[in-house]
């Protein structure tokens, strides 16, 4: 992922707190076998308060990536979110046609490099399981997760778990913070009027690093 010096994080707050405000859904990157194309897939995914550094994951026994993270454990989690296309129309210079205008993309991202460790042992997943489940239902509106009681006993086997080794955070912010203000100000307030799902969120986005950044000094 290529970070621009404007695209940035400002600090590592920034993108703890995005992670902490939803943002719980990600790609998971694994390098293929010999001969094969990578393998990427889709799944929510929870910090571990209980030891920090760990991000925890359960997946089926038959998905295919488990031969994949066995050979080569060194895996990418992508998340991202609070993204949208901005035609040229508005990014195009005072002095120049609309028509000028170049489009980009707005969009947060944040990338976990880390070393993958298999979870086969039963009472580790379900304690796996408990911690996700403490993330996603806090409310503890659900059965015990118990390796000797249904529903979650029975189907343990037909899961493994991973708990992500964090060794590396890369995290960007690309909301064309390196443009005048009144620019970044114009931009923010055409999401909120083109009201797209994600425009919304986007320009929030946009506003608040523009609050934080303010003129862009390199």
């Amino acid at each position: 992922m290529f970070i621009q010096p404007w695209d940035a994080a400002l600090d590592e707050a920034e993108w703890q707190t995005w992670i902490a405000e939803g943002h719980d859904f990600g790609l998971l990157s694994v390098n293929g076998l010999p001969g094969q194309a990578p393998f990427a897939v889709p799944t929510h995914f929870a910090g571990d308060p209980g030891d920090p550094g760990h991000l925890l994951i359960h997946l089926a026994r038959p998905n295919p990536v488990w031969q994949a993270i066995e050979h080569d454990p060194n895996v990418l989690f992508t998340v991202f979110g609070d993204y949208a296309f901005i035609p040229g129309t508005w990014r195009a210079k005072p002095d120049t046609p609309p028509t000028d205008g170049v489009p980009t993309s707005y969009y947060t991202a944040v990338q976990f490099t880390c070393r993958a460790h298999i979870v086969d042992d039963p009472e580790a997943k379900a304690e796996l399981l408990r911690r996700q489940l403490a993330h996603f239902q806090p409310a503890g509106d659900h059965a015990p997760v118990a390796v000797d009681q249904p529903p979650y006993g029975r189907m343990l086997p037909g899961i493994r778990g991973l708990r992500l080794e964090v060794t590396t955070v890369r995290a960007k912010f690309t909301y064309d913070d390196h443009k005048p203000v009144d620019h970044r100000t114009a931009v923010a307030d055409h999401l909120a009027e083109r009201g797209r799902p994600l425009d919304v969120p986007t320009a929030r986005q946009q506003r608040r690093r523009l609050d934080r950044i303010g003129p862009w000094k390199p």
